[in-house]
């Protein structure tokens, strides 16, 4: 039997008309700008004003796994199931980033017959956000460095420009760079380096960005270096706040696309957990709570990174309630949690499944921390033996919670019409409480995070980050949330601690102040801002037809 893959399914389906998916969000066609088949952005400036009306619910996961969790495809099939009951909904997620799609981890789009459609489209170029994120970025960079070379009117140390470029790509080769060589007429020699584009600080700035004016100042906000006698400069300082505006003005609009199942999908922002806050556009899930019932967003990786930052950043900054919280899980997964090697993962194995168990229960003790008890989508696969999944479902019984089969891979919407039934039941009114409150110092933000979400004993600043917390308190900067950047496979900053250590130290080498994104970023352990491709990168396997299709795309 031929098994079809998620372009095959993909690419089987007829897309409904962009216009008639406007219409099922409450969006005017007057609104709705196309940009070619299938997908469209959002005049959100444009829109009349509406109150939020929407119930959102966030889904997040266990740790993270070879194996695979399924998170997106659970989200999408999920909204399905919901619309199905016969309310409005909406669903606002992450733009996918190239580097994963041509490396190893692959798109953001779902997969099977629960997918965000055109798939090749929004897993490639899409409306090309990334790339404006990209040349923003870039430009300030340039003009940095044009700055410098025509004077330095500012007394910028050039040892001490601390902004660096970006792109969209997996290159180990541009981690660390000398630029400026060649000669007085080259510029000045100095080193910098590369992150990938979803980590650029620019990237945070759209995400959390309420409006175009809201945007424009936060640019300016962004700290780039520092003068000889240790003065911040900021883009403002540069002058490089309008250009960097001018370059995002399309991309701060939400895109429009679909589901399979003719559910709308904004699709906004492309943030990754384990290096920034991890959310879509805080413009794009306020957009879609003012148009629908209900609207199912995700936050990146499992509830130590996504999920945290999301109560803790995001919310805060979009003043946000959440009604729900959906953690997805896998067998597959959990056995990994207990030791089991990846090609023995579907042999039935209660042991190592039981052991695997408390990583689960970590991730949904995280969740109730914010004062919301979660639902457990058990995203199911064939290998699974009935006696796993009863394994599981007794064990959330035992502790209050409801682990729930899911199938929508195979299925679609109708593969998580339980789920929907008991997620629908467990939504609530009130407002999610943050962990922490940023008055108290970054290094209590850091430790209680630490402590209450990572199971850690205590944190542990380098000397080099024990200088970044001087200057982050001297400046008066001492009062942001934190955003952690930290390994997705482990609640410690060891991506081998699997299960749910504890009692551990959270090692944090820098401290780096993201001004305009309005938060402190803690590097911890051996964490990249610019992941390098594996020696079988799934780039390989992507190819083009002579009639222009796509191949090897998933």
């Amino acid at each position: 039997m031929t098994t079809l893959t998620d372009a095959d399914i993909a690419r089987a389906h007829t897309l409904l008309p962009i216009e008639e998916i406007a219409g099922r969000a409450g969006l005017d066609t007057a609104h709705v700008v196309g940009y070619g088949r299938g997908k469209a952005k959002i005049d959100v400036a444009s829109l009349p004003q509406k109150p939020r009306r929407g119930k959102l619910i966030l889904v997040t996961a266990m740790s993270p796994t070879p194996a695979g969790e399924g998170k997106s495809t659970v989200l999408i099939g999920l909204s399905d199931a919901v619309r199905a009951t016969g309310a409005n909904t909406i669903v606002a997620i992450r733009e996918p980033s190239l580097g994963p799609v041509f490396g190893i981890k692959g798109g953001a789009a779902g997969g099977g017959y629960a997918q965000i459609v055109p798939m090749e489209d929004i897993n490639l170029h899409f409306t090309g956000d990334l790339h404006a994120i990209a040349a923003a970025n870039n430009t300030l960079a340039a003009m940095i460095d044009s700055h410098i070379h025509h004077g330095n009117e500012l007394g910028i140390d050039p040892r001490r420009v601390t902004w660096r470029r970006c792109l969209d790509v997996n290159d180990r080769s541009l981690r660390n760079i000398i630029t400026g060589l060649g000669g007085p007429a080259q510029g000045t020699p100095a080193e910098s380096g590369f992150d990938i584009t979803a980590a650029s600080e620019i990237m945070a700035v759209l995400c959390l960005s309420r409006d175009l004016k809201d945007l424009k100042e936060r640019l300016g906000r962004i700290v780039i270096g520092q003068t000889y006698d240790r003065t911040p400069v900021t883009v403002a300082d540069i002058g490089a706040q309008g250009a960097l505006t001018a370059l995002l003005r399309d991309a701060i609009n939400p895109n429009l696309v679909q589901t399979l199942g003719g559910t709308p999908a904004f699709v906004h922002g492309g943030p990754f957990g384990n290096i920034a806050h991890g959310c879509n556009s805080v413009i794009a899930t306020d957009t879609a709570l003012r148009h629908a019932d209900i609207v199912l967003t995700e936050a990146g990786f499992g509830s130590d990174l996504g999920a945290e930052k999301f109560f803790d950043i995001k919310s805060r900054t979009g003043e946000l309630d959440i009604a729900a919280v959906v953690v997805v899980a896998t067998i597959r997964s959990l056995k990994f949690n207990g030791g089991v090697a990846k090609d023995e993962l579907g042999t039935e194995n209660l042991e190592a499944l039981e052991a695997g168990l408390v990583n689960l229960e970590r991730h949904c003790a995280n969740v109730q921390k914010f004062g919301l008890t979660p639902t457990i989508a058990l995203n199911h696969f064939v290998q699974d033996s009935d006696a796993e999944v009863e394994l599981v479902q007794k064990w959330a019984e035992k502790r209050g919670l409801k682990a729930v089969v899911t199938k929508v891979w195979a299925e679609g919407g109708a593969g998580a019409k339980e789920l929907a039934d008991v997620v629908l039941a467990s939504l609530v009114e009130k407002r999610s409480a943050p962990l922490y409150d940023p008055a108290a110092g970054t290094m209590e933000s850091l430790r209680t995070v630490a402590r209450e979400i990572y199971g850690a004993a205590d944190v542990e600043l380098s000397a080099a980050a024990q200088k970044d917390l001087e200057y982050i308190k001297t400046n008066g900067w001492d009062k942001l949330p934190v955003c952690i950047s930290k390994t997705q496979y482990s609640f410690s900053d060891d991506p081998r601690q699997l299960g749910a250590p504890s009692g551990h130290t959270l090692r944090v080498r820098s401290l780096v102040p993201r001004i305009g994104a309005g938060f402190i970023v803690a590097m911890t352990g051996d964490v990249m801002t610019l992941p390098g491709l594996g020696k079988k990168p799934a780039a390989l396997g992507i190819d083009v037809t002579e009639n222009g299709e796509i191949t090897g795309l998933f």
